[in-house]
């Protein structure tokens, strides 16, 4: 009876907002996915996808923007008595325990041609280490070199979270305690058709893709984790993705410069290759901290060179960002916008089809860690070199491979070691 009940709620609710076609395969699921699917159609904000389909196409119109360069900080030209200073205020933080680190783990390793978590990847060329390991290593290091516990928030996603959690109990979370490291599920929303309908995936419940990683705000909220982080006294958080495995987690100049700077968020950049390189770069709109990215990008400004002969829009934003405690709480409590994405997706059609598509078919709607920068009065940009913080594995062949990802990592290892 309570079954009827729940289904009549069900597609009275799917009615209202013309999505009747998600019932269509309900009967030919088991007891264990009707309820999945129930619990699903109750838990869609309705009125957030009509409104992400309406707006899917629309274009931001910056004309009405002042977009001008922002300032920064070149690590490596510090002179001694900045770094110094930098380095005492945020080893002093770090040493104090109100440091922790976060990891954006919510992708397969599809693009690699590996069908797992991707920070489950191994590095390879004789380095006998995943992505997860590379990155626990330097929080082991960090732990010993100042004496204290940094905890580890790894944000998975409904697809591997089990896979990860088994993969760091088979290797005995890499001899980090247990209880510094924990895990939360990044956010999803629904898959839309070309005529706004929602779709099914394989198994015949509603079609749902991963948030984007401007998700990491809301989640870390959502799974307790910002309590969490408040309860251990923590005050400064360093959030990056698993594939840069050179990634600087734990950064006493990041924090000195933003106390320093009395800011409540500290970005890292590499400058450009070149003007034309396909990036984001750090900018201001309208006096406040924006990435703009480079399909945005005029030729002019792109071009454009300070008084030194350095690119004036060359900062480019690679997804390592330090948040203080208060920011994070701030951003976690608004919906950032929702970016349209049109990819192809499998699904399964009226009749119980799996339909694989030759060209795009659905709209992916993704957050984007870098539009929380607007909600600040400002933030402070730290510039640091490639060979030493920025290795991003993200093709299988080519820039951004396991291949120049592997020799960044080995070179840094030998200068390291040195």
């Amino acid at each position: 009876m309570d079954n009827d009940i729940e289904y009549n709620e069900a597609l009275k609710k799917l009615k209202t907002y013309g999505q009747e076609q998600v019932l269509d395969r309900y009967n030919f699921l088991d007891d264990n996915k009707k309820q999945k699917l129930i619990k699903q159609i109750k838990n869609i904000d309705f009125d957030q996808i009509q409104e992400l389909f309406i707006e899917k196409d629309k274009k931001i119109d910056d004309k009405a923007c002042k977009i001008t360069n922002i300032e920064y900080v070149d690590k490596s030209k510090l002179s001694k008595e900045e770094y110094e200073r930098y380095n005492e205020i945020g080893t002093k933080i770090i040493q104090e325990g109100k440091y922790a680190v976060v990891t954006m783990a919510g992708g397969q390793g599809t693009r690699l041609g590996y069908v797992a978590p991707k920070g489950t990847f191994k590095i390879g060329g004789g380095i006998d280490k995943s992505l997860f390991e590379a990155l626990s290593d330097t929080i082991k290091e960090a732990r010993e070199k100042y004496n204290t516990s940094i905890p580890w928030y790894i944000m998975t996603s409904r697809e591997n979270n089990n896979a990860t959690e088994k993969f760091f109990e088979k290797n005995d979370f890499f001899n980090l305690p247990y209880e510094d490291v924990k895990f939360f599920k990044q956010g999803e929303l629904p898959m839309l058709d070309t005529n706004g309908k929602l779709m099914l995936d394989e198994t015949g419940i509603i079609k749902l893709a991963a948030d984007g990683h401007g998700g990491v705000f809301e989640a870390l909220s959502k799974n307790g984790y910002i309590e969490d982080m408040k309860k251990r006294n923590i005050e400064w958080i360093f959030i990056s993705g698993v594939d840069n495995v050179l990634a600087g987690l734990v950064d006493p100049i990041a924090v000195g410069l933003s106390v320093v700077n009395n800011t409540l968020a500290t970005g890292k950049s590499v400058v450009k290759r070149n003007p034309s390189e396909k990036v984001g770069v750090f900018c201001k709109k309208n006096g406040r901290p924006y990435v703009i990215e480079y399909t945005e990008i005029t030729d002019d400004m792109a071009n454009a060179k300070d008084k030194n002969g350095e690119l004036l829009y060359g900062e480019s934003h690679i997804l390592t960002n330090l948040f203080n405690i208060k920011a994070l709480e701030d951003i976690s409590k608004n919906k950032l916008p929702y970016h349209s994405a049109f990819k192809k997706a499998k699904y399964m059609d009226k009749n119980g089809e799996i339909i694989k598509p030759e060209k795009p078919n659905a709209y992916k709607f993704e957050a984007f860690i870098f539009d929380a920068f607007e909600s600040l009065d400002d933030m402070s940009i730290l510039r640091v070199k490639r060979e030493d913080e920025f290795a991003p594995l993200k093709n299988a062949e080519g820039e951004d491979s396991p291949d120049t990802a592997r020799q960044l990592y080995i070179n840094y290892i030998n200068r390291k070691n040195k």
